[in-house]
């Protein structure tokens, strides 16, 4: 009963929102557009997407914008959630922030290691990182160098694991979004045990125990079809966290001799039915997938939990980024049965 009435306000604004994404149809209407123009008109005339879009200048239409526009649309959700949250479901929202922070840290190590010479592309996250976040837009929009990012990220709980990596002398931009990556995982799993109770700790332990664990496959995978590194080497990339997968068993996938044996190890766990890598999906499109399932089956067992939160904003990131895929294949020109491919995760 208690879960019940903490999280009944909650949830029926979670669905009231949830029945406003976009459905297959609407997909399906937008690929067949001519232009991009054409296919923001139809969000204006028949999307929740209306309010963000329809002060757009119409000389302003083109994917960079309209992209900035739909994440700003997630952090409104974002936000919506978290004034109707209690005290203790806004420490979870805290929690998730963890990943807009991480994605927004490597956004910038990449503008300053690659040296781009465009200026840092975030007036559009300021107000909603300044609101919520531990991280200062105002201070990361003036780095030109890699030191005066890590410098200007001091005071944030990310700043010791890029200074570690930074004052080692051979950082590459995959050593800090690999070590971003970990920190994120490692920090989210020892947290979850100071802010959640012992019935959303389980909740949250067996879905991000889950996740853990099928991005280790997905990782030892593409290592070996694509990279062919050495089992040291996979070792590396590895979230370091066990959860029911033995380290008998990562060992067998890691010091595979071949795919078929890597396949082989990946069938003697719980996850073989969502790695089927005989259908024509790409392992990231397997992974996603598995996440439908996972939160899906989460709130149907606890709808008056994290699970709506985790269910919502998972469902609204995965909408745009197959909105912003949609409207670039429009922009190309790309035929409406060609898009399911970049869309579907397919095997091109």
């Amino acid at each position: 009963m208690g879960n019940l009435l903490a999280y009944s306000g909650i949830v029926t604004k979670i669905r009231g929102m949830e029945a406003k994404l976009l459905t297959e149809t609407q997909f399906d209407e937008i690929k067949a557009m001519k232009s991009v123009p054409e296919a923001v008109t139809y969000l204006i005339q028949n999307t929740v997407y209306r309010e963000i879009l329809e002060t757009l200048e119409p000389t302003l239409v083109h994917r960079g914008n309209i992209e900035k526009l739909l994440i700003v649309s997630l952090y409104q959700d974002y936000t919506r959630i978290y004034l109707f949250a209690t005290l203790e479901q806004r420490k979870f929202l805290k929690l998730y922030l963890k990943r807009y922070e991480v994605e927004l840290i490597n956004y910038c190590l990449r503008i300053v290691i690659n040296h781009y010479q465009e200026p840092f592309d975030l007036n559009h996250k300021r107000a909603f990182f300044d609101r919520y976040s531990q991280i200062s837009i105002e201070k990361l929009i003036h780095s030109r160098t890699t030191d005066e990012l890590i410098e200007n990220l001091k005071g944030t709980e990310y700043y010791n694991t890029l200074k570690k990596l930074r004052d080692s002398g051979k950082a590459t931009l995959f050593d800090y979004d690999l070590a971003l990556n970990l920190y994120y995982f490692v920090s989210m799993w020892k947290q979850r045990k100071k802010i959640l109770k012992p019935k959303e700790l389980e909740l949250f332990t067996r879905d991000y125990g889950a996740q853990i664990n099928m991005l280790n496959i997905q990782w030892i995978y593409r290592a070996k079809k694509y990279f062919n590194l050495s089992p040291a080497d996979i070792y590396a990339l590895l979230i370091p966290i066990q959860y029911k997968i033995s380290t008998v068993l990562i060992k067998e996938m890691v010091e595979a001799s071949d795919l078929d044996a890597f396949q082989k190890a990946v069938e003697k766990t719980s996850y073989a039915k969502h790695f089927d890598f005989s259908q024509n999906l790409t392992v990231e499109k397997l992974y996603t997938d598995y996440l439908y399932y996972l939160y899906r089956s989460d709130r149907r067992k606890d709808p008056y939990s994290i699970a709506s939160i985790n269910t919502y904003l998972f469902l609204k990131e995965e909408e745009i980024k197959k909105l912003t895929t949609v409207i670039e294949c429009v922009r190309y020109g790309i035929p409406p049965e060609e898009i399911k491919g970049y869309t579907g995760g397919q095997k091109l």
